[in-house]
């Protein structure tokens, strides 16, 4: 298993110089990522996950220290070469959904493959399969305010998906969801992992972490724990028919 992400000696500094008013948001943080993982990374506010998440995502990029993403060095690219790693390597997740609301389903699925170029008819498949996947074929057509906090959030994977990117990063996606639409969403991850993606799963909650094959634990800008769970795979809710992740299409 190769390794996909690659963070070295990582430091994010804020106000950095200005005395008590610098920040250290990162810490010397390293970690590996293989292909075909599926990783929790924990933490209460401040610890330093959101922004370990986004150097992760190429959002930002570190103070010190390199990052390799595919063993290309992606630590001190520009703003317009991270753009172009985001929409080749990364799929986002986010807690807010970010869908446009003027927008069906459809519509928000396709909009990020207008930007990579995919032509009308293809870009139109991608999005129908990717509906197909997260159980919401039959509401390509309905508006973000015609639809559950649960259906906006499968839209959301729907759009990250359809273009098979390698990873999918996911900030605390069942944030804004009920229990039982939060269940939904965390087996529609894992069976994404199931099929071959390395899932990267931020969150506070240690119940969603515990749905990970693997947790890392960041306190005050240090990954003070990196541990295999032992735990994954018994409290996932399946369909007794077919023994896969039960989506529930109207959740």
């Amino acid at each position: 298993m190769g390794a996909l992400v690659e963070i070295q000696d990582i430091c994010k500094i804020y106000n950095e110089g200005e005395g008590d008013n610098e920040v250290r948001a990162l810490d010397h943080v390293n970690l590996s990522i293989g292909e075909h993982e599926f990783v929790a990374i924990i933490g209460q506010s401040g610890s330093g996950k959101s922004t370990l998440m986004n150097l992760l995502g190429c959002l930002d990029v570190p103070t010190s220290g390199k990052y390799f993403l595919h063993g290309t060095d992606v630590s001190h690219m520009t703003d317009n070469e991270l753009s172009d790693i985001r929409n080749q390597e990364i799929g986002f997740v986010f807690q807010g959904f970010n869908l446009i609301a003027g927008l069906t389903a459809m519509e928000n699925v396709m909009l990020p493959l207008i930007y990579r170029g995919v032509d009308k008819r293809e870009r139109e498949r991608l999005a129908n399969e990717a509906l197909e996947l997260v159980g919401l074929g039959a509401r390509k057509t309905h508006r973000p305010a015609e639809m559950s906090g649960g259906q906006q959030q499968r839209v959301a994977i729907a759009r990250a998906i359809a273009q098979a990117p390698p990873i999918i990063l996911a900030d605390e996606p069942t944030g804004n969801l009920d229990t039982n639409s939060s269940r939904d969403i965390i087996n529609i991850i894992k069976r994404l992992y199931a099929d071959g993606r390395t899932v990267i799963l931020i969150t506070h909650d240690p119940g969603i972490a515990r749905q990970a094959r693997r947790i890392v634990t960041i306190i005050d800008g240090k990954i003070v724990s990196d541990v295999e769970n032992p735990e994954y795979g018994e409290t996932e809710a399946t369909d007794p028919e077919t023994d896969l992740p039960r989506i529930v299409a109207n959740a």
